[in-house]
């Protein structure tokens, strides 16, 4: 029996599923930083780019430097009231100083999906229906960035240059300083207390002249205090920056950055490696739910793509290895992150205190997740402020 197009637009949809095209989608994305970074705002202009690469009908509008410094008296409900006007229909806010902004914005707009990178208002319920939360498992990505430092490290002193001071600051640095600890101990076997980790922090996610402590000062202050390992936990290269010009005056100084995977290019040996985000997959899959009508409010912290953490398809959380990193050392890293993927490390494990002294996990506990995600100081064995003074 012969089949017919019926070219009216219900029955060509009741016939014929394939031949209609998906529905056209928009994506209005805020970003905390400059579009071209080389950090954390980078990686999710060029998630959102994925976005439009790999589905069809999709568009990419965003606003960059959204921060105090950059738009002062700008509010995140203009942003987006302003997204809209240009046709946005999932909007994407990417820094969490953004949660009080996108949640207004979300209510005023019912009718437009909201995803918050990084907050946490659907666990808090504080979120409306239409807005739900999206982060990686970086936890994970900084127990590289300091297990690889302490393996490098000549002096046993590793420095993390931290941006302001909350819950998800606090446990990435305590990752970086639980993964270096590891390999202190666990592969160099070395006593823990011979293994100096300070933390300082400039007020922001990047330098605002002004407001923020200067992160070239800082890290040029690590190096000069007989630290030779600076992880960076801000958005922006001066920590590898600042290492190459140490490194370029004779001296043995390293340097681990942030969030982007093509931030070691170009740093020769200066660079350990770069623990990044991939938002391409993650923003993918938000895009598509939007699309075809499936989408739920739900809280998604996402781990790496254990099977390949650099696959690019697959993993939003991955670890890329810079020329400063040696072949041993590589070798013991490759080690290490097929065990946390096994699951037979668990960092957050105990005996561990808190800072002050506290009980955090007794022998034989593990952390769980709410625990990590809203560690309330960073661990015993750290130095640096735990909290805003």
């Amino acid at each position: 029996m012969k089949r017919f197009l019926v070219s009216l637009g219900l029955m060509t949809v009741l016939l014929f599923p394939s031949l209609v095209s998906a529905k056209d989608l928009t994506i209005g994305l805020i970003l905390v930083g400059p579009y071209n970074d080389k950090g954390y705002s980078q990686a999710q202009y060029e998630g959102g780019k994925y976005v439009e690469e790999k589905l069809p009908g999709t568009k990419l509008i965003y606003l960059d430097k959204v921060n105090p410094a950059d738009r002062p008296g700008l509010t995140i409900p203009q942003i987006v009231d302003d997204l809209v006007e240009k046709g946005a229909d999932l909007i994407i806010a990417g820094s969490d100083d953004m949660k009080d902004g996108i949640r207004e914005a979300a209510s005023l707009h019912p009718d437009k999906t909201f995803v918050h990178v990084s907050g946490d208002d659907v666990i808090t319920g504080k979120a409306p229906a239409n807005l739900g939360n999206l982060f990686g498992r970086m936890e994970y990505g900084k127990m590289m960035a300091g297990f690889t430092a302490a393996l490098t490290s000549k002096t046993g002193k590793v420095a993390y240059l931290g941006p302001l001071i909350n819950e998800e600051t606090r446990r990435l640095a305590a990752s970086a300083f639980l993964g270096a600890r590891y390999a202190w101990t666990e592969v160099l076997g070395k006593k823990a207390e011979d293994l100096k980790f300070k933390v300082s922090w400039i007020g922001f996610w990047f330098n605002i002249p002004g407001v923020t402590t200067d992160p070239a000062q800082v890290a040029g202050s690590f190096f000069d205090g007989g630290y030779d390992v600076v992880i960076s936990g801000i958005d922006t290269p001066e920590a590898v920056a600042v290492a190459r010009q140490k490194r370029d005056q004779g001296r043995e100084a390293w340097a681990v950055p942030y969030d982007y995977a093509k931030a070691c290019e170009g740093q020769g040996p200066t660079c350990i490696g770069v623990p990044y985000f991939n938002w391409g997959p993650s923003f993918l899959r938000q895009a598509k739910a939007v699309q075809d009508g499936s989408w739920k409010q739900d809280f998604q912290w996402e781990a790496p793509h254990w099977a390949d953490i650099n696959d690019h398809d697959a993993s939003t959380v991955g670890f890329m290895a810079g020329e400063g990193l040696s072949a041993e050392n590589k070798a013991r890293l490759d080690a290490f992150v097929a065990d946390l993927g096994a699951h037979k490390i668990n960092l957050f494990s105990g005996p561990l205190n808190f800072q002050d002294g506290t009980p955090f996990l007794k022998a034989g506990d593990t952390a769980t997740d709410e625990q990590v995600w809203s560690l309330p100081q960073l661990l015993e064995g750290m130095e640096g402020q735990s909290s805003a003074q």
